[in-house]
């Protein structure tokens, strides 16, 4: 087991090694990453969807090499892809390629996680926001990810790196990941189909409704832990 764990590490440290020389030694791969950092940074999703459109035949593949560059690249925002997929490929489809490859990118991390370890994570993502997550993890454990999933403020993609270094068993993370973004991908996708102009005002609407409906569970399980705790201290007393 420790010697698959030592070939995977070196394997993926070997393909990041090949990553970044790409990287500075081609200057048109160069150029073209930085387009798409650019494209993300803009925060608007016609961008997104102009550029995948621009590959015609190959834009779903586009598509879901996207998602997965933004899930390893953890500040990337994925729902940007999401909207612009429904609004290439219908709110259906697009969906599906949103939670398929969105599926993809966050086994991906927790992979990476669980073979490199936390210090390469903190590289990826950011002490600060790791420290984040493992507070929720102690807190909630795997209701962790059903609640960040619906939290559009927080980034999944390092609840992803963070559960690859737990305990958590692969099966167990995978399941509750598919649960988890299937409703957001899926009311997601279906506004992303219909976004135009004023409609962005319902967008935001509704990632606000999300966030109080996750915020509505995370205080009700609060409460219910304090009650646990409260009810366990005196039965002590008695």
């Amino acid at each position: 087991m420790e010697k698959k764990k030592t070939y995977g590490k070196l394997l993926i440290l070997g393909i990041i090694v090949m990553a970044v020389l790409v990287y500075f030694t081609v200057p048109s791969v160069k150029k073209q990453l930085n387009n798409i950092v650019s494209m993300f940074a803009t925060g608007d999703f016609t961008v997104v969807s102009e550029f995948v459109a621009s590959y015609g035949a190959y834009a779903a593949i586009i598509s879901f090499l996207l998602m997965i560059l933004q899930s390893v690249a953890a500040p990337l925002p994925a729902f940007l892809i999401t909207f612009a997929n429904a609004n290439l490929f219908g709110w259906w489809k697009g969906a599906i390629l949103s939670w398929t490859s969105a599926m993809a990118g966050a086994a991906l991390c927790f992979f990476i996680a669980r073979i490199l370890g936390r210090d390469a994570v903190i590289k990826l993502t950011s002490k600060g926001g790791l420290e984040q997550i493992d507070t929720f993890f102690k807190k909630y454990g795997k209701n962790t990810i059903l609640i960040c999933r619906l939290l559009p403020f927080i980034s999944f993609d390092v609840v992803s790196y963070a559960s690859g270094l737990t305990s958590m068993a692969f099966g167990s993370f995978f399941i509750a990941t598919g649960i988890g973004q299937l409703p957001a991908t899926i009311v997601y996708s279906y506004v992303g189909g219909m976004l135009t102009g004023g409609a962005k005002l319902f967008a935001t609407a509704l990632f606000i409704l999300f966030a109080l409906s996750a915020l509505v569970v995370l205080l009700r399980r609060i409460y219910t832990e304090r009650q646990k705790t409260k009810n366990h201290d005196i039965n002590q007393q008695s």
